[in-house]
């Protein structure tokens, strides 16, 4: 059960998350702005049971969209911080979240995980 609470940020992402947060990131992106983009993959992250469907193809839009902008080491502790806490928040599914790149072909550079250290 801990491997996969192991497996849920970034992406994102966790990132449909903090929906009122508005801490700024280098690079003039928000908090609020990242979990903005990931709204369309709320319902999905945070469902219950196995993952038998995909995210829509807005969710994975959104997720690329943060991934895209999310390209200094900064900008990228900064937003491990705030997808961990909304992910707390919102009751993210660590195994939906940890899917998502999977599900919309991508490579994130910092795990899905509620336990990553953001400062590494």
């Amino acid at each position: 059960m801990e491997k996969m609470m192991g497996c849920a940020v970034l992406a994102f992402g966790l990132m449909v998350l903090v929906l009122n947060a508005t801490a700024s990131l280098p690079n003039d992106i928000t908090c609020a702005d990242a979990v903005k983009a990931l709204l369309p993959c709320k319902s999905f992250l945070v469902g219950t049971g196995p993952v038998t469907a995909p995210p829509s193809s807005d969710c994975c839009q959104g997720a690329q969209s943060v991934l895209k902008e999310a390209n200094t080491p900064e900008t990228l502790r900064a937003l491990c911080v705030c997808f961990k806490d909304a992910a707390k928040k919102l009751g993210v599914n660590p195994d939906r979240a940890g899917s998502i790149p999977k599900f919309c072909d991508m490579k994130v550079p910092v795990p899905i995980d509620p336990n990553v250290d953001c400062t590494k």
